[in-house]
């Protein structure tokens, strides 16, 4: 499939209200922010987004807010993944509509499939669209794994184009680079992982991280890109920290924290997911005062103007 998307993508928090409706304002300044800072794609409605937690009309509405804010300048592939076979089809043929460059669809969880079930199952997803699909692979949350002769097999249908890997297993993602078809997209689902997937050939990474620090982890793809370790090494460094706090607690809890005293959105979740412990929150803050981030809560103000004179 012809979708040329590599580099950094952001597994984009869903921004609620403190009555627990979709904050369309804040999702498009988040939005706004993503793309001012020069993001390669986003990806609306994953596991950072909690769209366990979303209904289908909300998921929908979350989808067209980001496709109609990115405005074509950036791909958004679209999170669309679950452990019915059929629902998860439906879902797609809804969402491709709307205007999503692809989709990202999570392993499905609790059925613990088979390899073959795992090979069958996107099969008929890839087989009931004409977009591009990258599979998302994150045994800690699903409680099984697609391993890497199963990957090899789904590389070969024509528009499964790629991979978010998030087993944690350097091995397995090395198999999985060196048995693919060529052209297929390895990408990181671990912010931590990105430096040492992408040296050995990986194709960037979707990543928690880039909602708070957008630029910095895209210009740590790129810096991959170009060949330049000893630099990407530095900014992996400097930006371990903050990899290392977004899972201090289940993620999003902390991302959602962190845009929350950046000024990008209200610190609201939906059950089951509640709010950081106060000693948590304290090293939070303190880590992103350290790194800066928290000035950038003098840019709400400038999105917000932006994003009012495109909807009035």
């Amino acid at each position: 499939m012809n979708l040329d998307v590599r580099g950094c993508g952001t597994a984009l928090a869903t921004p609620f209200r403190r009555d627990g409706s979709v904050d369309e304002p804040a999702l498009r300044r988040l939005v706004q922010f993503q793309l001012r800072e020069g993001i390669d794609f986003l990806v609306p409605c994953g596991t950072t987004g909690e769209a366990p937690t979303l209904e289908q009309e909300e998921y929908l509405q979350v989808i067209r807010v980001v496709v109609e804010e990115a405005a074509g300048q950036v791909p958004v592939l679209a999170g669309a993944g679950g452990n019915n076979t059929r629902k998860v089809v439906k879902l797609m043929q809804e969402v491709a509509p709307l205007g999503v460059q692809g989709f990202v669809s999570v392993a499905p969880y609790y059925n613990k499939p088979t390899q073959e079930g795992f090979y069958q199952h996107y099969r008929a997803i890839a087989e009931a669209t004409h977009l591009p699909l990258i599979l998302y692979n994150v045994p800690g949350r699903t409680g099984s794994n697609i391993q890497a002769p199963t990957v090899a097999r789904l590389s070969k249908i024509p528009n499964i184009i790629g991979i978010k890997e998030a087993s944690g297993n350097i091995t397995q993602q090395m198999e999985i680079l060196n048995s693919v078809e060529p052209g297929f997209r390895v990408f990181s689902g671990d912010d931590s992982f990105t430096f040492p997937l992408m040296a050995l050939g990986g194709a960037g990474v979707v990543s928690v991280v880039s909602n708070e620090a957008p630029g910095l982890m895209t210009k740590l793809t790129h810096l991959m890109f170009e060949g330049k370790y000893q630099e990407a090494r530095r900014l992996n460094a400097y930006l371990l920290p903050l990899m290392q706090a977004n899972f201090i607690e289940t993620n999003p809890i902390p991302v959602k924290a962190a845009l929350a005293m950046m000024g990008l959105l209200e610190e609201v979740y939906r059950l089951p997911l509640v709010p950081m412990r106060s000693d948590n929150r304290a090293k939070l803050e303190k880590l992103l005062h350290t790194m800066g981030l928290l000035s950038r809560q003098n840019t709400r103000d400038r999105i917000a103007e932006g994003v009012a004179e495109r909807v009035s």
